[in-house]
């Protein structure tokens, strides 16, 4: 029995026998959004309900959480049943976040074959091409006609995550050729695989990030791309569902990173206690880094109490600034996200935006200069001169600087993401402040300027 929301409500069904047909019968990924939302102690007991081809795809598309949940909860051989049949790859990335010993436990009951597949994937680096693939794949002999390859695709089709494409081998499991499922479809059954399959074989090592995986499969429209090791023999492949995964994992990061939010707090239905322990640290740094701005300031304090109107200049001043520079980074780091630029177009970009920042310096320091009309009188308007000329300064700047820094960055081999907001916007406010109140100090001591 259906809400009218879609939703089965275990309040409003008495037979649990309609619960299971109803749960049984839905697509895998809305019974998984269902029992994410049940209450902790209700989730065992639906996910029970389930058959084990229904359990087995539900279970994929439950949260990390979820699963270590269900995983304490229910028995091992309902456990062992669920971890036999997922994807290699998916059960590489739960172990991840599993404690050592329960890991340890479920390797064990694992046949030899799928343990020695998440062995084998769990073996390389975070955050490599090695370490997202599946060892699931279709591999065909070069010796093999498009008929016997059709047959041996017929076989194995249920055991393998993608049969579009297969790939040629030769005895050494070197990768030779590739071949999509459309091309065996309508080549002569009796004509030889190498005659059909395609010698351009775009493929990505073990080594490689991931990031550049799912770059590679985005430029090329690929649903899979073969992963080899260094001897260039196949070892798995990747697959469009895992190179989503990923660019939603990169973006979640560049975000969290150019937010000044700690890793783990991307999830907005989270506990209070994990918020707060995932951004605190990342709050208090960013005040140790306001509190140097302020001691930047603090030599000023005579110069503030003798010129008030610098109270209300000065907040429009920082945040200006600010604003500008996160701009700057956030459209620089995009591009090199998705790799419409590289480190090789700095030159490119710089005179671009030299002459964006003259323009946008200019706007914003002559509007500073106008606006300073309002809060100062006749005698006092140099001081709107001044912060106009430092705002087009300190505006020029940022540009300049949120396009340099993420360049740098990404030539050293680093996330250009982990410029943060608040340090730049921090640091530019500190660096503006100084020039802003020397040159009001400079203006009031040697040149006798009055304030009214």
């Amino acid at each position: 029995m259906l809400t009218q929301e879609g939703r089965v409500t275990l309040e409003d069904i008495a037979d649990l026998n309609q619960l299971k047909s109803e749960l049984n019968s839905l697509p895998a990924v809305d019974v998984g959004d269902y029992i994410t939302d049940l209450p902790g102690e209700r989730r065992a007991i639906a996910f029970r309900l389930l058959n084990k081809a229904q359990a087995i795809d539900v279970f994929e598309y439950l949260p990390q959480e979820v699963q270590e949940e269900l995983i304490g909860s229910l028995q091992d051989t309902h456990v062992c049943q669920i971890m036999e049949a997922m994807r290699p790859d998916d059960r590489a990335e739960l172990f991840d976040e599993l404690p050592a010993g329960v890991v340890k436990r479920l390797v064990q009951q694992l046949s030899p074959a799928e343990r020695q597949a998440t062995a084998t994937i769990l073996g390389y680096p975070e955050g490599t091409a090695g370490r997202v693939m599946t060892t699931e794949y279709v591999r065909l002999r070069e010796g093999l006609t498009v008929g016997e390859a059709l047959s041996k695709i017929r076989l194995s089709d249920q055991d393998k995550e993608t049969i579009y494409y297969a790939y040629v081998t030769d005895n050494n499991r070197k990768l030779v050729q590739v071949v999509s499922l459309r091309q065996l479809l309508f080549s002569i059954p009796d004509a030889l695989i190498r005659d059909v399959a395609s010698d351009r074989v775009i493929k990505a090592y073990t080594e490689m990030p991931q990031e550049e995986v799912a770059r590679l499969m985005q430029r090329y429209d690929l649903i899979a791309l073969p992963v080899v090791d260094r001897e260039d023999r196949l070892v798995g492949i990747v697959t469009i569902d895992d190179v989503i995964d990923i660019l939603e994992e990169e973006a979640t990061e560049d975000i969290q990173r150019l937010a000044g939010v700690s890793s783990g707090d991307e999830e907005a239905l989270s506990s209070p206690w994990v918020t707060i322990q995932n951004r605190l640290p990342w709050l208090l740094g960013v005040m140790a880094l306001y509190i140097g701005a302020a001691s930047a300031i603090a030599p000023f304090q005579t110069v503030i109490s003798q010129v008030p109107v610098l109270a209300v200049i000065m907040p429009i001043f920082s945040n200006t600034g600010g604003t500008v520079a996160i701009q700057a980074v956030t459209v620089t780091i995009r591009g090199l996200s998705v790799g419409e630029v590289t480190p090789l177009d700095t030159l490119k970009i710089l005179r671009k935006e030299i002459l964006a920042a003259l323009g946008t310096a200019s706007v914003l320091g002559l509007t500073l200069f106008l606006l300073s009309f309002i809060w100062t009188t006749p005698g006092s308007r140099w001081v709107g001169i001044i912060a106009g000329l430092v705002m087009a300064i300190n505006v020029f700047v940022a540009v300049i600087l949120g396009t340099l820094l993420p360049m740098g960055i990404k030539r050293l081999k680093l996330d250009p993401a982990m410029m943060s907001g608040p340090l730049l916007t921090t640091t530019l406010d500190a660096v503006g402040f100084v020039i802003f109140l020397s040159l009001i100090s400079l203006s009031l001591n040697v040149f006798g300027l009055k304030a009214h």
